[in-house]
């Protein structure tokens, strides 16, 4: 999952296929397949944008900074040495450097191994189908 706000470009976020807010509720399983498919995600992250290196990371309770304490996900960000920008420290402000659909539709063909194939990009789910209207 595409993070929304993202810290560099192709920040991402690995989920439990079921809901839980802390490590805790997972049972055995969910959590070696939670994790498992961070490292799997991680590996193709990493080749899909060349990153030099990756930020892999939970914040759990809101006090952790966590935006949403209630969803246990784990933060993928990749990175690469000098990425830090200072727009953050100067105006509160994040530079996003590369539309979420153009990210989205880059990493695709990197995480398609991983298994089931992933659904259409973030705009296409947003936007109508266009209807065909009469010829003229």
């Amino acid at each position: 999952m595409l993070n929304k706000y993202p810290f560099a470009s192709g920040h991402l976020m690995v989920v439990p296929t079921r809901h839980a807010s802390d490590l805790g509720e997972l049972s055995p399983e969910e959590h070696a397949a939670l994790f498992e498919l961070v490292r799997a995600s991680a590996s193709a992250l990493k080749v899909a944008v060349n990153a030099e290196g990756l930020n892999i990371g939970i914040n759990l309770g809101s006090s952790a900074g966590a935006g949403i304490a209630e969803h246990l996900h784990v933060h993928i960000v990749p990175r690469w040495r000098g990425d830090m920008n200072f727009m953050p420290v100067v105006a509160d402000l994040r530079v996003m450097p590369e539309a979420l659909d153009a990210t989205w539709n880059r990493l695709v063909p990197y995480f398609r191994p991983l298994g089931d194939s992933p659904p259409d990009a973030p705009a296409a789910r947003r936007r109508a189908p266009k209807k065909a209207g009469p010829s003229r």
